[in-house]
């Protein structure tokens, strides 16, 4: 955590506080905001390594500062706090663009292992270059991706297990395998799994004539390389 750079957005001073100190204690800057609107401000304009993004804030919530930042092409990994622990309230959250959730009250271990997660995530993964297969280039130095040239707006959850499926394409990759690799040994659920393959098709698939992600039923998903031929 030495040196990690955190944007706390959280309107409770005294979460805020603890968190602040919880993390300066292993090394980390923490720079704060205490509503939305701010909380979009540095994020767009500064350099952080995570977000831990409360869902409740004055002047612009949780939701809209995630879907915001994602527009911009912000791609700092998102966790979002919700005193709410809902179905629908985690799918929004993955909807606009945060990366992880965890509700309150929360385990400052919890907090850390995620946080950590999503570190690791973001760190260490990219190498120079251009990784292709198929109509699907994608640019591991600038973390963008390209289908027949068009630009995909990725979340980074999005763009890590895309950059899976082509690391072992034309294999499938199993769902435990896209478990383990976005959260370690402590998997959130399978319904963030699920809203972010939904998220992904929507970008990968959605605006192009055939579909190159495919669900294989009960083990996990594949990329074809031929579009056209959905026997391969």
């Amino acid at each position: 955590m030495d040196k990690t750079k955190l944007l706390i957005v959280e309107d409770n001073q005294d979460v805020a506080g603890i968190l602040a100190d919880y993390f300066e204690v292993q090394g980390a800057e923490v720079d704060f905001a205490t509503n939305g609107e701010l909380g979009y401000s540095l994020a767009l304009n500064g350099s952080f390594d995570v977000i831990i993004l409360d869902l409740m804030l004055p002047k612009m919530d949780g939701l809209t500062v995630a879907k915001k930042l994602r527009e911009m092409g912000c791609t700092t990994p998102i966790l979002m706090l919700t005193a709410l622990d809902d179905k629908q309230d985690l799918l929004n959250g993955f909807t606009s663009g945060a990366d992880d959730y965890l509700a309150k009250p929360f385990d400052l271990d919890i907090l850390d292992a995620r946080v950590t997660a999503l570190l690791k995530r973001q760190q260490g993964r990219v190498a120079q270059g251009v990784v292709t297969f198929g109509e699907i280039e994608l640019n591991t130095a600038e973390h963008q991706v390209f289908r027949q040239g068009r630009r995909l707006a990725l979340t980074p959850a999005c763009y890590q297990i895309l950059q899976l499926l082509i690391n072992k394409a034309p294999c499938v990759v199993k769902r435990e395998e896209l478990i383990e690799e976005l959260w370690g040994d402590m998997p959130p659920g399978n319904d963030i799994l699920r809203s972010h393959m939904y998220q992904l098709r929507n970008q990968l698939d959605k605006p192009f004539d055939h579909p190159v992600l495919i669900t294989v039923p009960k083990i996990g998903f594949k990329l074809l390389q031929d579009p056209s031929n959905d026997t391969e």
